[in-house]
């Protein structure tokens, strides 16, 4: 086995948590060598919750010689760890979104063109269900996929699902969108379970996004994420079949329709002894995504930040591309960024090339 994958967390929140409760459960995997936060007391209780050793500086980081840093700041933040890190040398894997406004993301922008080893940690589409959605799509089962509506991710989350089940890079897009208030039970909170019967307002957000042959459609309610009411939605639709959340149609040929359902495969069940961990998703008897940490104790999301930690670490080794590119996660906020303006003028936007479109 090659040697652990060893990073570096600048940490400002709970998203941080993730990458550290990763490295405790495959610690011949990846190794944390060190945390920092500008905040001294943030930086020490971090460090003391999951064992790690705590640097008083970006520089102090640096002299650890990780294979990168992870970013994990508020995003008005971005821009100035960016040139501290570049300057220091260091790969970057940054947290979403890419940066808060354009000016920001194309300055970001420039110092990639300078060099700076930069990819952001867009896990979405590495989610087991969306990562089986888009093997299916790459295989042809549905032939070309014309139509998307995505439901289950908010802004720019949500639009980067929408352009990889389309095949969508940087073309140009009309935008409409709208928001929509109404009243529902309060669900999860990050800090646990409601404590009271409650209403709240929960806003949608509808998006419509025009690429002239495809559409797409992006669909979230900001409540959605831990509600015990509001379920997630995927539906997308090609020349030869379409997948609606787990259940899929297709046409091997013309008259042959056929129907069947993405399944879930759990180790540790009934007599099963080899522990609790997805094992992989099935379609019928094909396996359609496989989870490369058997044996890790780890939920979807975590799978998905854990891969573009691994992907990330063959990227600096000069083994790969990369989790996630800076073009890819700055394009998929900008044309959030249109949809919110979209819905706050009431009239459609047009998006233009930036860029990092190239």
């Amino acid at each position: 086995m090659s040697a652990p994958i060893r990073f570096a967390i600048i940490v400002a929140g709970w998203r941080a948590e993730f990458f550290a409760r990763i490295a405790a459960a495959m610690p011949d995997r990846f190794e944390i060598v060190g945390i920092h936060a500008r905040d001294p007391g943030k930086t020490a209780a971090f460090a003391q919750r999951f064992g790690l050793k705590a640097c008083d500086s970006p520089e102090a980081i640096a002299g650890l010689d990780p294979d990168f840093v992870v970013l994990s700041v508020r995003v008005e933040a971005h821009l100035d760890y960016a040139r501290r890190l570049h300057a220091l040398g260091l790969a970057v894997l940054c947290e979403t979104p890419a940066a808060p406004d354009v000016d920001s993301m194309t300055a970001i922008w420039r110092l990639v063109e300078e060099g700076f080893r930069l990819q952001v940690a867009e896990q979405y589409l590495y989610q087991p269900y969306h990562a089986a959605r888009l093997a299916l799509i790459a295989r042809g089962l549905l032939g070309r996929p014309s139509f998307a509506r995505v439901g289950t991710a908010h802004g720019y989350h949500g639009v980067s699902l929408m352009r990889r089940f389309l095949g969508i890079g940087y073309e140009d897009a009309t935008i409409r969108a709208r928001r929509f208030v109404a009243p529902v039970m309060q669900g999860a909170t990050r800090t646990g379970p409601p404590d009271e019967d409650k209403l709240i307002d929960g806003t949608q957000l509808l998006g419509e996004f025009d690429f002239g042959d495809r559409l797409g459609l992006f669909d979230f309610t900001d409540i959605q994420y831990r509600s015990y009411v509001r379920s997630h939605r995927v539906l997308i639709r090609g020349e030869r079949g379409e997948i609606a959340d787990t259940e899929v149609r297709w046409l091997p040929d013309f008259r042959t329709p056929l129907m069947d359902t993405l399944r879930r495969r759990d180790k540790g069940q009934g007599g099963d002894l080899d522990g609790y961990f997805l094992e992989r998703i099935m379609l019928g008897s094909d396996s359609v995504f496989e989870n490369p940490f058997p044996g890790a104790r780890l939920m979807d999301d975590e799978i998905a930040i854990a891969i573009a930690l691994d992907r990330m670490g063959d990227y600096v080794r000069g083994k790969g591309e990369g989790p996630y590119s800076y073009a890819e996660a700055a394009q998929d906020q900008y044309l959030s960024l249109l949809m919110g303006q979209a819905a706050d003028s009431g009239e459609a936007v047009t998006s233009t090339r930036q860029p990092w479109a190239g």
